[in-house]
């Protein structure tokens, strides 16, 4: 209650803290003056923040000689788009777990880049059994999403791709080296779009047969077309009109008509159906 938090007299030198990662849910009377008034927005890192948190956690770790810890938190904090200070704290750690299990005196460049394929990726699964012919589906659909990257232009750069099964389920998979915007246009949306499905397309191709890895890619596909048709206003059939997916879970009903629901959805499918014909 307010007295617990504010004390009897201004003089007990007890700050109260609290943290949340939803503060859009609280209830009012918890945050209104005299309560929890002072609300202080913590944002995950940008890429001088993550170099900054690089460099503190480098400091107890032994680098292999001629390695500059500086230029290794440099491209670290590229390589890690979204992490906040605790996965780059782990990211560290497996990095030197990697290290330490080739015996090295030291980490290198490539226990890191190891490290963050394990923490984005999932950890590589040596004894899975795949088919010459599952093998040969996988690198056919990562292919076509390195190929659609390559042709697209507001796409993100590609950095590597994999074909080596991963405890996450993932078959395979893309890394990229996303560039960190506030503000994304409809062509870059839809670049994103034709990337995404690129990997279903090449299946269907190059082997005349479609499979279920393509299933995430399309979770993903429908978000993005979902956002633009609900959220973003781009498109024709629903026009400039937002809703918020967050805001209508809140309010447990959905604040259009069926027939409006049914628009989007037609919207959202267009979109999808559009960017894999491309």
């Amino acid at each position: 209650n307010q007295v617990e938090m504010d004390g009897f007299s201004s003089t007990t030198g007890v700050v109260v803290l609290a943290g949340t990662n939803r503060a859009d849910i609280l209830d009012p009377a918890l945050i209104r003056p005299g309560r929890f008034d002072r609300q202080i927005a913590v944002d995950k890192p940008d890429l001088n923040d993550r170099e900054a948190i690089f460099k503190v956690h480098l400091k107890p770790l032994t680098l292999n000689k001629g390695i500059d810890s500086t230029e290794v938190a440099r491209r670290m904090a590229a390589l890690t788009p979204g992490m906040t200070g605790a996965d780059i704290a782990n990211l560290c750690n497996e990095a030197a777990i990697y290290a330490a299990r080739r015996s090295s005196s030291g980490v290198e460049m490539k226990d890191f880049e190891s490290a963050t394929e394990r923490i984005i990726g999932g950890l590589a699964k040596s004894n899975n059994l795949m088919s010459e012919q599952e093998k040969r589906t996988v690198a056919i659909h990562e292919s076509g999403h390195a190929v659609a990257g390559w042709m697209m232009e507001y796409a993100d750069p590609l950095l590597k791709v994999t074909i080596v099964p991963r405890s996450s389920g993932a078959l395979g998979f893309a890394q990229y080296l996303p560039e960190e915007l506030a503000l994304y246009s409809k062509e870059a949306l839809h670049d994103k779009l034709a990337v995404i499905l690129g990997g279903r397309a090449a299946e269907e191709l190059f082997t005349g047969r479609i499979t279920t890895g393509a299933a995430d890619d399309f979770a993903k596909a429908t978000n993005i077309a979902l956002g633009m048709a609900q959220v973003y206003g781009m498109t024709e059939g629903v026009g400039l009109l937002s809703w918020n997916p967050q805001q209508m879970q809140e309010m447990m009903y959905k604040p259009f008509s069926e027939k409006t629901a049914q628009m989007i959805e037609s919207e959202a499918k267009k979109i999808v159906e559009g960017q894999y014909k491309r």
